[in-house]
């Protein structure tokens, strides 16, 4: 970890938040190798530094144990972390106690909604379906799922609150994500109310972070990203005019542990910075200034066809309400340069 990985997970761990509720827990977390997961990994990893008496024992779940050695490298041998390579859509046999579960094993970038639709899907719905029945299984005392805004499919609003729910067509096959997160999000609500499963709902927006996957993400915040890093122009493959919120990743990691640990069960939450809405072209240009040194310029230009990429066409996504984690006492303080700044700067400091 880096100095700005280092101090996001200062501030984090600073919040106002109950972390004794975690005190001698077992937490199962899915998808650790990404860029949500990861951050919460390192969180509670922290928060053990910080207060040995929580000794909190963290099982990261990967798909490729290789990369979660990569991933979590200066923590192998921590005797708070257990990495597992495991299928989550098969039956999940673990052994001693899980007090909480956090399933946040899923694609969210839009290439693999057209390359592997049915690998989106089966995490969302057997996936969830198989952390659910392990956390009736285990009594756990707490089951966070990773949703999506997406769920809210059309929607003739500006601003979307968690009950807003339009539709979504199933025959598109972009709908692969959010119907799936769909259904994860009503099974939760299955589990918790037919089984007594305390489960929560989170629903985030774009997020950004130190701990993205810039390879490999083709969303257009992580190709910026990846263009400053590289040292080339931004290229906008829109008009520039489609409008997004973007949350700054220790904002939204605060977002989630604010749930689990205050959140009211059965309940779905936005998590996201609604101070940072902006136009993507607006944000290639503020991500192209922020390192003047490099003398960046934004192009625009068309999107090579049969990249595998499905593009959101809807250019005035609603921004979600975040009233309702408000009173939880959220309140997201990185703003757009700040956090892209940072984010940066953390990538540069590896290049290096």
């Amino acid at each position: 970890m880096n100095e700005i990985i280092r101090e996001d997970l200062k501030n984090i761990c600073a919040a106002r938040l109950d972390w004794g509720k975690l005190k001698n827990s077992t937490i199962l977390i899915t998808g650790s190798n990404g860029m949500l997961a990861s951050y919460m990994v390192f969180t509670l990893l922290q928060l053990n530094v910080l207060f040995p008496e929580l000794n909190i024992k963290v099982i990261a779940l990967a798909r490729s144990m290789t990369k979660a050695r990569k991933r979590f490298a200066e923590f192998l041998g921590n005797p708070g972390l257990a990495l597992a390579c495991r299928e989550i859509t098969r039956k999940l046999r673990i052994k001693g106690p899980v007090d909480y579960i956090i399933h946040a094993a899923s694609p969210a970038s839009s290439q693999f909604f057209a390359q592997d639709p049915v690998g989106v899907i089966l995490p969302n719905v057997l996936g969830t379906q198989n952390l659910l029945e392990l956390a009736r299984e285990k009594n756990s005392k707490g089951f966070l799922f990773f949703s999506s805004g997406e769920v809210c499919g059309k929607v003739d609003k500006k601003i979307l609150a968690e009950e807003d729910a339009g539709y979504l067509d199933p025959t598109d096959l972009r709908s692969c994500y959010g119907e799936s997160k769909r259904m994860g999000e009503n099974m939760c609500q299955a589990w918790f109310r037919q089984y007594g499963v305390p489960t929560f709902a989170v629903r985030p927006d774009h997020t950004y972070g130190p701990t993205m996957d810039l390879k490999n993400d083709q969303r257009v915040f992580a190709e910026f990203v990846r263009d400053v890093v590289d040292g080339r122009n931004l290229r906008v493959k829109s008009d520039g005019r489609a409008m997004r919120t973007f949350c700054y990743l220790s904002d939204a990691t605060d977002g989630f542990f604010r749930v689990l640990l205050k959140g009211k069960a059965g309940q779905s939450y936005n998590v996201s910075n609604n101070r940072c809405r902006i136009s993507i072209g607006e944000l290639a240009d503020s991500i192209a200034g922020l390192f003047p040194e490099k003398k960046l310029e934004v192009i625009y230009a068309k999107r090579k066809k049969n990249t595998g990429y499905l593009e959101n066409k809807d250019k005035l996504r609603p921004a979600l309400s975040t009233a309702k984690i408000e009173k939880l006492g959220y309140r997201p303080g990185v703003g757009i340069e700040e956090g892209f700044r940072r984010c940066i700067k953390s990538f540069l400091s590896k290049e290096g």
